[in-house]
């Protein structure tokens, strides 16, 4: 038996274990552990585990992120908000940190603190839609329907919808997995509500649905932006609450809150 110490936070209800990257298993047992730790029944329960390292002289913090399928991937908006808030909570980062991601250096600045709960503002980078695909037509099991494909970090397909009257959760699984994606895709679906704001649903690569992406609303916004639906600043409505957006020339910054909510040890069995 292996023990995994850990932190739990959640970014907009979209939950996170942490764990330092020294205290985390070996590297081949890190799959199954990623598995075994998210597992809402069995498990501690999360969207996602973060191995986090503090900064080292001029690198700057690192995380990793696995999916509750054990499988590893780029980057979470929310969780590395999370992470942020792991890394202030220990003393091991100040108010405006750059954490490197698998999707790149993300630079965070925290705007307020109360306790355990955090709001930052994180610079989400240049989104980039790819040639030809910001009005696609994508076939599907229920016929062809017109999305966005693009890139925020990780990747990214959005739905524009006039409602959610549909089983778009088994819209989203379908996608997923399309073969036009053969690294897999998240997925969002957007519905426009005025100039400035959207209501949107996620179905994550790797994790199903969840009530809030950052990634996912970062590319429902970049998307929206692109087709002329919104102007910035743009409001983002989740399940789990708003998450803020305003763009500064091609880059998307993002204002969301963090919040850590337990700690303990989990006991993996190899």
């Amino acid at each position: 038996m292996i023990e995994i110490p850990f932190e739990k936070a959640h970014g907009a209800r979209n939950d996170f274990l942490l764990t330092w990257r020294s205290d985390a298993p070996d590297e081949k047992l890190l799959e199954r552990a990623a598995a075994a730790i998210c597992d809402r029944n069995a498990g501690v329960g999360a969207d996602g585990w973060l191995l986090v390292e503090a900064r080292r002289g001029e690198d700057p913090a690192r995380i990793r992120l696995f999916n509750p399928d054990g499988g590893e991937v780029e980057m979470s908006g929310n969780g590395t908000r999370c992470a942020a808030a792991f890394l202030i909570n220990a003393g091991k980062a100040d108010p405006e940190m750059v954490i490197r991601t698998g999707g790149g250096d993300k630079q965070l600045r925290m705007v307020s603190r109360d306790g355990l709960s955090f709001v930052f503002q994180m610079n989400m980078g240049v989104p980039r839609i790819e040639e030809g695909h910001l009005r696609f037509m994508l076939p599907t099991s229920a016929g062809a329907r017109e999305c966005a494909i693009l890139w925020v970090g990780n990747p990214q397909c959005a739905f524009f919808v006039d409602d959610f009257e549909f089983d778009w959760k088994a819209l989203g699984a379908e996608v997923e997995r399309h073969p036009q994606f053969p690294n897999r895709t998240n997925v969002s679906f957007v519905r426009v509500l005025g100039r400035h704001s959207l209501d949107v649903r996620f179905f994550e690569r790797g994790a199903g649905f969840t009530m809030s992406s950052g990634t996912g609303s970062t590319g429902a916004a970049a998307a929206a932006l692109a087709r002329g639906a919104v102007e910035s600043p743009v409001t983002v409505h989740t399940l789990a609450g708003p998450l803020e957006f305003r763009q500064e020339g091609e880059e998307l910054h993002m204002a969301g809150p963090a919040e850590i909510v337990a700690q303990g040890v989990f006991w993996f069995r190899p």
